[in-house]
């Protein structure tokens, strides 16, 4: 079959041609509709005891556990590359680890004394601190539990205030409540503002998912559950109204800003999230989904600069303001 010239084909008689804006480099960027900007971008970290100790992650290649001199030393890095926010996690030693979390609320525990530490020594970071007790019990749950292996839901709230005025003595600027017991938003932002803390924000974990991603996370914080699984309180991952319902009993509640983890395999739970609220919507670029697109790119599958990019702004076209990622310092020296 003898194909025409293209040279001298008819051209075809159409008032619109997409293509036409897709041309070159300069048109694309002046008509693309997203924007991923450094300014989205919060840093997970970890910080563990010790001094001048950099443990590089196994599961989380490029993601270390720091110790508070080496962490002050990236914060500081990660500031200059104009990362607004850190989201601190911490690793507890064994020996700190009871079956009530109750280092959790020590006042001289160690993300109080990270946060104090943070605070003289980059003043302008957002510190945002996780409200949860599986990093401090020894059975890795976010809760209490009885002789039965259920997981309290109203005695684990009045150890996450405890948790969460302690933090926020310490100068922390949002505590993040992670572990999805019902009512402890409120119950927080009551305590939060009876002590004088009216300043304080609440990121909520508001639509958290009993997800398979979350493995080389609990891998860094070594927090995986003795027993059972989080299903009986994070999300069926099957649920999207769910969903919009527990974003909007958060916000009655007082968060300040609410978000979706994992983020992404829930970008339809993020677009509802965004249609439901006038509040910031923040997303957690989760440690499974890190680790597989670093696990591709070392096997060469992949181009990772292009799919960190794609994926990220995936997450902000579906509505997230914010995005809470392991990529972000990468991220952040991409788009100097």
């Amino acid at each position: 079959m003898s194909v025409e010239n293209p040279s001298t084909a008819k051209p075809l008689n159409l008032l619109q041609r997409p293509r036409r804006l897709r041309r070159t480099a300069t048109l694309r960027r002046m008509v693309r509709e997203t924007t991923l900007t450094v300014d989205d971008l919060i840093y997970p970290m970890f910080v563990m005891e010790g001094e001048g100790q950099k443990v590089e992650i196994a599961s989380m290649p490029g993601c270390y556990r720091y110790s508070l001199d080496l962490l002050l030393k990236e914060i500081a890095e990660v500031s200059q590359l104009g990362i607004k926010a850190i989201a601190l996690f911490p690793v507890i030693s064994e020996n700190k680890k009871d079956d009530i979390g109750a280092e959790s609320y020590n006042p001289y525990g160690l993300v109080q004394q990270t946060v104090k530490a943070i605070k003289q020594a980059v003043p302008d970071i957002v510190i945002i601190t996780d409200v949860a007790l599986d990093p401090f019990t020894i059975h890795g749950h976010d809760g209490l539990v009885d002789e039965n292996g259920t997981i309290l839901n109203d005695p684990t709230v009045e150890v996450l205030v405890k948790m969460a005025l302690s933090q926020a003595a310490a100068g922390t600027d949002f505590v993040a409540p992670s572990d999805m017991m019902d009512g402890r938003i409120g119950a927080i932002r009551q305590a939060l503002d009876a002590e004088g803390y009216v300043h304080v924000g609440i990121l909520a974990y508001s639509a958290k998912y009993a997800s398979a991603y979350y493995g080389p996370f609990r891998d860094a914080l070594d927090s995986t559950p003795k027993f059972g699984d989080k299903k009986t309180y994070q999300m069926d991952a099957a649920n999207a109204r769910e969903a919009i319902r527990e974003v909007e009993l958060d916000i009655a509640e007082g968060a300040d800003i609410v978000m979706v983890k994992p983020a992404l395999a829930y970008l339809d739970i993020i677009y509802q999230v965004r249609q439901a609220t006038q509040l910031p919507v923040a997303a957690y670029n989760v440690s499974g989904e890190y680790a597989m697109i670093k696990a591709a790119a070392q096997m060469g599958w992949i181009d990772e600069k292009q799919v960190i990019l794609e994926s990220l702004t995936s997450m902000k076209r579906a509505g997230a303001d914010l995005i809470l990622t392991y990529f972000a310092k990468e991220v952040a020296l991409m788009l100097l």
